[in-house]
Formats: C-alpha cells, sequence, structure tokens
C-alpha cells in the first residue's frame, strides 16, 4: 500500500501544482486513499519532495533527482531561483535564500558533494553549513558562486 501510495504521490506532484500537505492529502483521498496529516507529512520526508517557487510566486512540492551526477540543471535551477545571499562566521557558511527555499537550495548544495561541507541545517530562509575549516569555508563559498555565475 506504501509502495502504491508513494507512486500515486509522485504522480500528483507532478500533475498538479500542490502547495499544501493539507491539498496532497485531499488528493490522495479523491484517488481513493485514506490518510492522515501525519501520514502525508512521512510520505514528504520519505520522497524527499522539496518545495520550489513557481512562476506566479507560490510554492509547491516538487520531486528533486538524487542521481550520482554532479548537479543536474534542475539543482542548478532551484539553487539560481532560491539564492539571495552568503555570508561566513570562520568554518559556518550562511546561505540566504528566497522565503520557503531553504530546504530546496540546502538540497542542490548538498548534491554538489563539496568535500569542504560537513553537513548543513535549513530552516524557512536560511541555511546553516558547517565547513570543515575557516580557509574551507571560502573554498565553498567560490565553488558555490561558481555555479551560480554559469
Amino acid at each position: 500500500m506504501k509502495k502504491s501510495r508513494h507512486e500515486k504521490i509522485k504522480e500528483l506532484v507532478e500533475q498538479y501544482e500542490i502547495e499544501t500537505q493539507e491539498e496532497l492529502a485531499n488528493r490522495l483521498k479523491e484517488a481513493g486513499y485514506h490518510v492522515t496529516q501525519a501520514t502525508v507529512s512521512r510520505d514528504i520526508r520519505e520522497l524527499k519532495l522539496s518545495k520550489i517557487s513557481g512562476g506566479d510566486g507560490r510554492q509547491r512540492y516538487t520531486i528533486l533527482p538524487h542521481n550520482d551526477h554532479y548537479l543536474s540543471d534542475k539543482y542548478i535551477r532551484v539553487l539560481k531561483d532560491g539564492f539571495v545571499s552568503m555570508d561566513m562566521a570562520q568554518n559556518i557558511l550562511v546561505v540566504k535564500t528566497v522565503s520557503g527555499m531553504a530546504m530546496a537550495v540546502a538540497a542542490a548544495i548538498d548534491a554538489m558533494k563539496l568535500k569542504e561541507i560537513v553537513g548543513s541545517i535549513a530552516g524557512d530562509d536560511t541555511i546553516m553549513i558547517a565547513v570543515r575549516t575557516t580557509e574551507e569555508t571560502e573554498t565553498a563559498m567560490g565553488k558555490i558562486r561558481s555555479v551560480l555565475e554559469e
């Protein structure tokens, strides 16, 4: 049942511009799946759905690819669309994003698989990235800038 529900969720987020967990739950119920908000929340996490900004300024769920390529076009687009600024505080890199885009931008940065980065935490519009050393923070910033400037 879970696998079938996950497939349906993928189909729904590709077909519709779903903005909220409640909207996703309602679409699943219309499709014959009896789900709770907690189930939908868990499914979103397991499927690694991210919110991206639509052309009209509204946000919607999407599935970001998780493959072994260095950085797919979709990740580059998310990074460029969501990025606002970045600054460093010793070995902490702080990235500011468009409101609601921090998780998607963090996923794009994580996909870069920079050896300098130890890990990241994303909020609504801010990402805190732990970097091994102060010097490597500057290196990581340069690599992120190079992707932004492509």
